[in-house]
């Protein structure tokens, strides 16, 4: 894990408040559970109405929890007037994912427009993590945009 240094002392509070109002993570039931500099992670407890046809975990739902953790550990780096945007990502699905997952966002590269960072997707199963998915993605700082901070 990096070891990155904060531009705003006041990241965390900033990131919660910004997880809270992305009703998409509160539809999924994601929670925030551990915020650092450059390091995020989201758990979204299985649901069998985010499944697929044949019971796993959507790829949209792993996507979209990737792609959150991805922005979260970029803005967790940024000065507190910036807001981020994802312009580019991959994301690779290693294995069927059924059950309790945990996404772990990390920053790779930090930038002073874009920010390179993973998201690895692991699902707990008894007691242990399971790598299922992981994503690369591109993250755009956006400064004086009206609308867009956090």
């Amino acid at each position: 894990m990096s070891t990155w240094e904060p531009r705003d002392p006041g990241f965390e509070q900033r990131i919660r408040e910004s997880f809270v109002e992305q009703t998409i993570m509160a539809t999924l039931g994601a929670e925030l559970t551990r915020v650092e500099p450059g390091n995020i992670e989201v758990r979204v407890p299985f649901r069998s109405d985010l499944s697929q046809q044949h019971g796993f975990l959507h790829a949209g739902v792993l996507t979209t929890v990737m792609d959150s953790a991805c922005g979260y550990a970029a803005l967790s780096l940024m000065s507190p007037e910036a807001g981020v945007l994802a312009i580019e990502f991959k994301a690779n699905f290693l294995r069927p994912a059924k059950g309790n997952i945990v996404a772990r966002g990390t920053v790779l590269k930090p930038g002073r427009t874009i920010n390179v960072c993973r998201a690895d997707t692991f699902v707990e199963n008894e007691g242990r993590e399971i790598l299922v998915a992981t994503m690369l993605g591109s993250i755009t700082t956006v400064v004086g945009r009206e609308g867009i901070v956090g």
